[in-house]
């Protein structure tokens, strides 16, 4: 029997500045982006009542808490772009990093039963970074 699950995607956006450190071009320079922020989750089961792997709602205030961190900042004075480079591949990984800990603490318990899958960032339609983590197998 083939296994079941289902994957849950929100999306959201914020603004901020950055400069990218040790790049040769304009881009090292201070310039902005509104930001585009897909983040998936997936799961097995569903609540028997409602028939959902976890509510929207809870999805996306979790994801809205986690970009009011980002939002509107100069991201290279931000935690933890101080000291690390915030491209676009880093801020998909500092997202995923932050909404791991908040649905593993989340009071729902559907929140904790999901697993993120992937966390995407793009700074234009064009082109964007995603990330994830397989575990080992």
């Amino acid at each position: 029997m083939a296994r079941q699950f289902w994957r849950l995607t929100v999306r959201d956006e914020f603004s901020a500045g950055h400069a990218l450190r040790c790049y040769q071009g304009k881009c090292e320079r201070l310039h902005g982006h509104n930001f585009a922020v897909e983040l998936t989750v997936e799961g097995e089961r569903l609540t028997p009542d409602t028939e959902l792997l976890l509510d929207f709602k809870t999805l996306k205030s979790a994801l809205k808490e986690t970009l009011r961190e980002l939002d509107h900042r100069v991201l290279n004075e931000t935690p933890p772009f101080e000291r690390i480079n915030p491209s676009s591949e880093n801020l998909a990984r500092h997202i995923w990093q932050n909404m791991a800990h908040r649905l593993a603490r989340s009071a729902d318990p559907q929140a904790r039963a999901v697993r993120l899958f992937s966390v995407s960032v793009s700074e234009k339609g064009s082109q964007t970074a995603t990330y994830l983590e397989m575990p080992d197998a």
